[in-house]
């Protein structure tokens, strides 16, 4: 049981489930099952985010995370990176990030290193994390992170005024890739400032100047994937409508997939949204992911994180190619 120590935490530092909503937040309404389907990620969220950082130990946190509906998990290990990283900042508290990742939150990585990102974009940077005791690929998934919480709650800033870019520096690597980076946890945002809305979402994205675009519709395809709420219709739109970044979008869908996979979460959208987006299965591109994932290292211009990226789109449209192939 965690302490009124840990109570009084959590009422302090969570924050208010009403940031959360759609009206708060002014975002696109399409219908009532997107929106319930919205806010009831952002809930989740931050009942994993709190609970993190009222519980006593990691392993009572991940209790409560356990017992999170399995569509729903990865959301709740989301909100408990970013709760680890702010109770590890309090002074006299640590280890909670390192013990979430040394449990059940290991399956959930990617959503955890995510919402380390949320953490950072909400302390002052002597307080942040260090970056370099993070795992060299991965570490990129904290500036998705970063990238989606501005997008998400500074709306006016990273949405409204897509032509000004905000500058960023961090330990992690260069300045100029962390800035793509970022641009594709802000194209995760824009699903959920869409509304799950396909062409209000590409509308969004086309407002942007054209060199951010890929990157906006790797992250909208990894949120497309994995959070969901588009019927057939509405995904072969969005799909038609990327274009010229169609290969992007898939790349995105297809780590969506194998953080699904990853964690035992798959879902029947994840099957839905794969087939469409990837034109295969979650586990055949979960095992894109895996099979092209970089040694450590890589080409000095060229963050391995960046050439992992580009393998799986290159394989997962020679996946595409084939199954047209054997359809005709």
């Amino acid at each position: 049981m965690s302490t009124i120590f840990g109570a009084l935490r959590r009422r302090i530092l969570t924050p208010s489930i009403s940031e959360t909503t759609l009206k708060k937040r002014g975002f696109h309404w399409k219908n009532r099952q997107a929106q319930e389907q919205l806010e009831t990620i952002g809930r989740v969220f931050l009942e994993g985010y709190g609970h993190t950082v009222q519980a006593r130990s990691a392993a009572e946190a991940e209790e409560m995370l356990e017992s999170v509906p399995r569509a729903y998990r990865g959301f709740a290990y989301e909100g408990a990176g970013m709760g680890a990283v702010v109770h590890d900042a309090l002074p006299g508290h640590g280890g909670r990030l390192e013990g979430l990742l040394a449990g059940e939150g290991r399956r959930h990585i990617y959503m955890v290193y995510v919402g380390i990102g949320w953490a950072m974009a909400r302390l002052p940077r002597f307080l942040w994390p260090d970056v370099e005791r993070t795992d060299p690929l991965l570490r990129w998934l904290i500036l998705d992170g970063y990238g989606f919480h501005q997008a998400y709650f500074r709306t006016d800033s990273y949405v409204r005024t897509p032509h000004v870019r905000h500058p960023f520096h961090w330990a992690g690597g260069p300045d100029d890739y962390a800035a793509k980076v970022i641009d594709q946890g802000i194209g995760r945002a824009l699903w959920f400032v869409g509304g799950t809305d396909a062409d209000t979402v590409t509308d969004l994205i086309a407002s942007y100047p054209e060199d951010r675009r890929g990157d906006l519709y790797a992250g909208a395809g990894l949120a497309a994937t994995y959070a969901g709420a588009a019927d057939e219709e509405e995904l072969r739109r969005f799909a038609e409508r990327a274009g010229e970044h169609r290969l992007q979008l898939a790349q995105g869908a297809a780590f969506a997939a194998e953080a699904r996979d990853r964690a035992g979460t798959t879902v029947a959208h994840t099957h839905l949204a794969t087939r469409l987006l990837c034109g295969t299965t979650p586990e055949r591109a979960a095992r894109v992911c895996i099979d092209r994932m970089p040694a450590q290292g890589g080409r000095a211009d060229v963050p391995a994180y960046e050439t992992w990226r580009r393998d799986i789109a290159a394989e997962i449209a020679s996946i595409s190619i084939s199954r047209k192939g054997a359809d005709l």
